[in-house]
């Protein structure tokens, strides 16, 4: 991982940040979205690691079909603010 401080002493125009668990790479172009990237890929893995395999097919299949369609996401949120608690929910 590239240390970002170091690196904007010496007036850098972009820094690297590489996953050792799963290889993942983000460049970015400030310290601030480096931090956020690296805070963001972290809890990423945090919210994987908590999930079975079946819980992560359905995460990333709701993720996929919600975001490939935004208004889709806001009428599912809508949807979900009307509905009435049934008591049945896990959470």
């Amino acid at each position: 991982m590239t240390n970002p401080k170091a690196a904007t002493a010496c007036g850098w125009d972009q820094a690297t940040q590489r996953c050792g668990r799963c290889g993942t790479e983000h460049t970015v172009t400030t310290e601030n979205d480096y931090l956020k990237a690296v805070g963001l890929h972290r809890d990423a893995h945090a919210v994987w690691d908590r999930l079975n395999r079946m819980e992560r097919d359905a995460l990333v299949w709701v993720l996929r079909t919600i975001l490939s369609a935004p208004d889709l996401a806001v009428e599912v949120l809508a949807l979900a603010d009307r509905q009435q608690p049934t008591g049945d929910a896990p959470w």
